[in-house]
């Protein structure tokens, strides 16, 4: 399964490059009603407590029928592959 972000190794997360994306004010006014309604807090949770939901790490896959054409797992949040990485894997049916 995915890991929580705790565990990354920190040599790791060193190598990752992110960039904010190139969102206007309307849409990342979106994202953050969006990410409000997707991760709601619990009501027992203390302030300055982090829901676990927020610690665990995602990824991507692409599948046709039960064969897995590819398989990323995020190193920390907002890592992703490179789409056209991804794309050439489905293509040439290597991971």
């Amino acid at each position: 399964g995915f890991k929580s972000v705790l565990d990354t190794d920190k040599e790791e997360a060193k190598k990752v490059k992110m960039a904010a994306p190139d969102l206007s004010m309307k849409q990342w006014m979106g994202y953050f009603g969006n990410v409000g309604k997707l991760s709601p807090i619990p009501k027992d949770m203390k302030f300055g407590e982090v829901p676990e939901g927020v610690l665990r790490l995602g990824g991507t896959f692409a599948v046709s029928g039960n064969e897995v054409l590819y398989q990323w797992s995020d190193r920390l949040p907002g890592d992703h592959p490179v789409i056209d990485d991804v794309l050439s894997s489905i293509a040439t049916g290597t991971n």
